[in-house]
């Protein structure tokens, strides 16, 4: 029986956004089914920064019922905190690519040092790209969530580890809250919910092996 437990921000701690009973937390516990249990340690607002502690009350969780996936969506608000930085004035396309490429390789270093916490876990693990049909998003934000977007993928085949592809499930204007649109609505905790439960049910773990998942029914 499985026992996934959900890392990361708001993405998957959503229960601010939507109403009672449609956060992504309570969608994957009714998609597993009886039998199977999902405990939620991402917290809203939390960064990359923040993955230490939430990995430390993995501990408690294995003196109750010992995880058996960890599913990860993080990094998000730490490309949140540059938007200021990238409406800094460049003098040419070459200087501006100068500054998001500095960006992307910090992004990088701590991309791959909360990796590195989560594999010391011992328990398999899938990682979530970073969503951009937010509505209103600008194509230039777009452009430059792709560089953060490539970091997280290089790294999850790198690992050989899955990835929830946010992009591709949350597509249409109505994954996104009414009252907060960078967060996910109802709908859009639904569609991440039943990718989770796919990815559980259908990646062969623990092969060392990079399956993109895009979406359920």
């Amino acid at each position: 029986m499985a026992h996934v437990v959900l890392l990361g921000d708001s993405i998957f701690d959503n229960g601010s956004y939507v109403p009672p009973g449609t956060q992504v937390i309570e969608q994957l516990r009714r998609r597993l089914g009886a039998g199977h249990e999902a405990s939620l340690c991402a917290q809203d607002g939390s960064v990359l920064a923040d993955m230490p502690a939430q990995v430390g009350r993995i501990g408690a969780l294995r003196k109750e019922r010992a995880p058996t996936h960890l599913v990860i969506s993080c990094g998000g608000n730490d490309v949140l905190g540059l938007v200021g930085a990238m409406q800094t004035p460049a003098a040419t396309v070459l200087e501006a690519a100068e500054l998001l490429a500095a960006w992307q390789a910090g992004f990088r270093r701590d991309y791959r040092a909360m990796l590195d916490l989560v594999s010391a876990c011992g328990i398999p693990y899938a990682v979530s790209t970073i969503y951009d049909g937010v509505p209103g998003l600008s194509p230039g934000l777009r452009g430059a969530l792709a560089l953060f977007n490539d970091v997280i993928l290089r790294e999850a085949v790198l690992r050989g580890i899955p990835v929830l592809d946010l992009r591709l499930i949350c597509a249409m204007p109505g994954d996104y809250a009414a009252s907060s649109p960078i967060e996910p609505s109802a709908e859009g905790g639904r569609k991440i919910a039943a990718g989770i439960a796919a990815l559980v049910s259908e990646h062969q773990f623990p092969a060392a092996r990079t399956v993109v998942f895009a979406g359920a029914a």
